[in-house]
């Protein structure tokens, strides 16, 4: 039998150690559309990430738009067909993703869902879920308009794509409150498909139709956006109550100038990043929770320049 010096196994050893914990390879980030600030904001904390992922590259893509769910749906079935080592997915539809989600759970593929629900059926093939509690941001939002317009009156909701899994629990959640807590009368819900310039037609025509509005909520970025613009082109802006949902540019201003009186901003920047490091912890078989709330900030014209709005304002 042939002897190795101790040098030599001592080194192999190590070697051996070290392919049995390395990985690499890439990971697949797919959102439910890249044209969106706040899905460019998932983007740069993704980007973060990939810093402390040595042997790993990222792609991120996403729809031109929110409902062209059968465009994200091929992207995870292609990202699965060319064998990634992990995909972090933000589902535009909670039933519509789970078959593409069960090929990846099939293909051994870990995947990390952030920012809406997969359907119940769905949950066995991914092994974290990343997320603001859309329920308690919802309810959050109608706390503040509660605030301002009282218990009584007419309130306007101004809603997204209708059975997104964030959709579901956010304005669930606002329209749950208010009717707990008070006598509010609502008008809507009215789905922009996450497209500002639909917002924008569909609020100034409820501006117009319903005179004696007291308030209004936008539910995500380029509804609150496109109902920012259609109050202030009106002239109702500051004259009717606003809440919006999300924290861009456009969102910060009206803050600043008076259009909104609060906007509810998720944690979107931390969304990309804790998702990109849980989906390298799973690669390398280390334990992940199931489940984690990103959180939500309130903001509003007396905290819009203090550290914590600033730490997820984009």
């Amino acid at each position: 039998m042939r002897k190795f010096p101790l040098s030599i196994l001592a080194a192999s050893l190590v070697l051996a150690a070290g392919a049995a914990h390395a990985a690499g390879g890439e990971i697949a980030v797919i959102v439910k559309t890249s044209s969106s600030n706040y899905w460019q904001n998932v983007q740069k904390g993704a980007t973060a990430a990939m810093a402390d992922a040595k042997g790993y590259t990222m792609t991120f893509q996403g729809p031109a738009t929110e409902s062209a769910i059968a465009d994200e749906v091929n992207m995870v079935e292609n990202a699965v067909n060319r064998k990634v080592a992990g995909i972090v997915l933000g589902p535009s539809d909670p039933d519509a993703l789970v078959p593409a989600v069960k090929k990846a759970w099939e293909a051994h593929i870990p995947v990390v869902i952030i920012d809406s629900v997969l359907a119940d059926s769905g949950k066995q093939y991914y092994q974290s879920f990343l997320s603001t509690d859309n329920k308690k941001a919802g309810e959050l939002c109608a706390q503040a308009l509660i605030a301002k317009v009282g218990t009584t009156g007419k309130i306007a909701v101004m809603s997204y794509v209708a059975g997104a899994g964030s959709e579901i629990g956010r304005v669930g959640g606002f329209k749950d409150y208010l009717a707990a807590h008070s006598k509010l009368t609502i008008v809507g819900p009215f789905y922009s498909n996450s497209q500002m310039a639909i917002a924008l037609n569909q609020t100034t025509d409820v501006l117009t139709s319903n005179p004696d509005l007291k308030g209004i909520f936008g539910a995500n970025e380029p509804t609150a956006v496109g109902m920012g613009r259609a109050l202030a082109q009106s002239g109702k802006a500051g004259k009717v109550v606003a809440v919006g949902f999300d924290g861009n540019e456009d969102l910060q201003g009206f803050i600043k100038d008076g259009t909104l009186d609060a906007t509810a901003v998720q944690g979107s920047y931390q969304m990309g990043e804790l998702g990109v490091k849980t989906v390298v912890s799973l690669i390398e078989k280390k334990p992940v929770k199931k489940n984690l709330d990103t959180g939500v900030v309130l903001v509003t014209k007396d905290n819009i320049d203090k550290p914590e709005a600033k730490n997820v304002l984009y």
